[in-house]
């Protein structure tokens, strides 16, 4: 069904890319109304425009705050066309149909990001703009609505169709995205407020998110997959490979927020299915690298590294030399550039603007959400407690929070044993705490036989003796381990029996 536009409504923040659609209204000989700077806007490119206050016979009030919320206004697009009341009530006060919407809102969200101040902010939420929106969308039976500068080339390309008038099937298209875009506005603003007020759990929970890519498909073909940010812009810069994945995603966020928690610009993480299967934190990168590698190079082929520092040249070419899927670091030497292009799928993210903040985590269930806090716990010596006689030495102190940092972005249950602030042996995912000691034996055996200075973390207590046993027997000589089980005083005697450093967590970090 096409309707044909004869009065246009135009009121927009955005007035990028106004005049090319201004001419075709103009060629279909469609009246125009506007206001405030959109008005002076539209005159200043020399068209015919009709202020809103004289199409109202009311004027702007308010400071501007009361421009477009005039019975005229919204019942000139709410009518329905072909019904007789409508079209009574209408000619009842002298009203006229409006069949084209084109706003876009306060940038609000932009504002979020450049200022503080509260009295702007509130300054910046937009009432009448979605207010029209809202009008139009709804009636999309009648009523065309345009919500973006993006959306104009559409628009024009119906108008050339049909000669001035727009389809069903176009009106349908646009009020869905129009109710997206209220839809996203008004969650902006409430999570603002809940933000603002220290309101983590409301009583009614908003989302909102911007596409920022559709993926080829899940974690399985079979599986639909895309990938949303709360923010504008997704934090971070594909600059070579091919398209990522939602495994890619899946790896990258997991292995930057490992790097993010270790020492500014320092440290090499590598991750395989969401696990570290190599962290360092030495100070030297190409040193790093190669002993966050050596933890376990069979897990590390076709994973995802991550440096918190800017890869060179030098680094290119060790990193070259193993199949990986994705390499992230704090921006590239050009050189880095040229020799990992060489391999033409590997991809490279800049991730210099990723950065760790206090957002909630999500998991879904069909209808249930789960919400909780992020675990982002800087740990410092005030976060253990020295249990056994022994004390640790500054080395293994530095040690041991390095592996219970690891430690907690581990698959429960979790074991790291770490030495010279590089990890050595990691077991992960397993139902019994014991299995993950032996594992993380076994790859320490395997890929690290001789080890010096070695110390374990575990992100939970140990129920019973017999795993902190097998660790003190692997050479193990510092643990650290949360507290609260009911032998925790049967593994402080065995720590003191095997003079073996013992800490207690203050947290416990379980990592599902």
């Amino acid at each position: 069904m096409k309707k044909k536009i004869k009065t246009a409504l135009i009121s927009v923040s955005d007035k990028n890319n106004l005049k090319p659609l201004l001419n075709i209204l103009k060629k279909n000989k469609i009246k125009i109304i506007s206001s405030g700077g959109t008005y002076k806007e539209i005159k200043r490119l020399k068209f015919n425009c009709l202020e809103v206050s004289n199409f109202t016979n009311f004027p702007e009030i308010l400071e501007g705050r009361l421009k477009t919320l005039h019975p005229k206004i919204h019942a000139g697009i709410l009518n329905k066309r072909e019904k007789k009341s409508h079209l009574k009530d209408l000619k009842d006060n002298n009203f006229e149909n409006i069949d084209l919407v084109v706003v876009n809102f306060y940038p609000f969200e932009n504002t979020l990001n450049k200022t503080k101040n509260h009295k702007k902010i509130i300054e910046n939420i937009d009432v009448g703009g979605p207010t029209l929106v809202r009008s139009a969308a709804k009636n999309y039976n009648d009523v065309t609505v345009i919500t973006s500068p993006n959306q104009y080339n559409k628009l024009m390309q119906e108008l050339k169709k049909f000669k001035g008038s727009t389809s069903l099937n176009f009106r349908e298209k646009l009020s869905r995205i129009a109710f997206s875009e209220t839809a996203y506005y008004d969650s902006v603003i409430s999570n603002y407020f809940n933000k603002k007020t220290n309101t983590i759990f409301p009583s009614k929970k908003v989302f909102h998110g911007n596409l920022i890519e559709q993926l080829r498909y899940g974690e399985n073909p079979h599986q639909q997959s895309a990938i949303y940010s709360s923010s504008l812009n997704s934090s971070l810069k594909q600059i070579h490979g091919k398209q990522l994945s939602y495994n890619n995603y899946n790896d990258i966020f997991c292995a930057l927020t490992i790097s993010r928690s270790l020492p500014k610009g320092k440290g090499t993480v590598i991750v395989k299915h969401t696990n570290p299967c190599g962290v360092s934190a030495k100070k030297d990168h190409l040193e790093s690298y190669k002993s966050a590698l050596s933890c376990d190079p069979l897990s590390a082929f076709g994973g995802i590294v991550s440096c918190n520092f800017k890869i060179n040249k030098n680094l290119a070419f060790e990193l070259n030399e193993l199949f990986l899927e994705v390499i992230i670091a704090n921006g590239f030497d050009n050189k880095a550039i040229e020799i990992l292009k060489t391999k033409k799928n590997l991809r490279l993210i800049d991730g210099t603007n990723y950065k760790l903040k206090e957002f909630l985590k999500f998991v879904s269930f069909k209808q249930d959400i789960l919400i909780q806090s992020e675990d982002f716990n800087v740990f410092t010596r005030k976060n253990f407690k020295v249990v056994s006689k022994r004390k640790p030495t500054s080395k293994q102190l530095k040690d041991l929070i390095f592996a219970f940092n690891v430690c907690r972005y581990v698959k429960s249950n979790a074991i790291v044993l770490a030495s010279n602030e590089t990890t050595v042996g990691i077991g992960s995912g397993q139902t019994s705490r014991l299995d993950s000691c032996q594992i993380a034996i076994n790859k320490m055996k395997k890929f690290k036989p001789r080890t010096d200075g070695l110390v374990a973390a575990s992100d939970a207590f140990f129920p019973f003796v017999d795993g902190i046993e097998k660790l003190v027997q692997s050479g193990v000589r510092a643990i650290v381990q949360p507290s609260g089980s009911i032998k925790d005083k049967e593994i402080i005697n065995f720590a003191n029996e095997t003079d073996t450093v013992l800490l207690f967590s203050r947290t416990r970090h379980f990592k599902h």
